[in-house]
């Protein structure tokens, strides 16, 4: 078996550690100042609604597809499940 040989380049290729130290880094690149999606849920809505304006109706395929919209609104739910529907499914049991 010939034995393929590692890229010395990009970010898999890094050491573990080193890794860790430019991840971190990113989550520290805006100051919590300046992170106003995360204090303003609204605004954030807002934005989100303006740019699917910006996309052309027929490559809007939500628009076209209520269904499969529908299946994605699902699965980020199940993925990212806020605080508050975590308490709320504990309060119904």
């Amino acid at each position: 078996m010939s034995e393929q040989k590692k890229s010395k380049r990009g970010f898999a290729s890094m050491d573990p550690e080193k890794r860790r130290e430019i991840a971190r880094k990113g989550g520290l690149s805006v100051p919590n100042e300046k992170r106003i999606f995360s204090k303003n849920p609204e605004l954030a809505a807002s934005a989100g609604r303006t740019g699917g304006k910006n996309v052309k109706s027929a490559n809007r395929s939500f628009s076209r597809d209520p269904a499969l919209a529908a299946a994605a609104g699902r699965k980020g739910g199940q993925a990212s499940p806020r605080a508050d529907r975590v308490q709320s499914v504990d309060a119904a049991e």
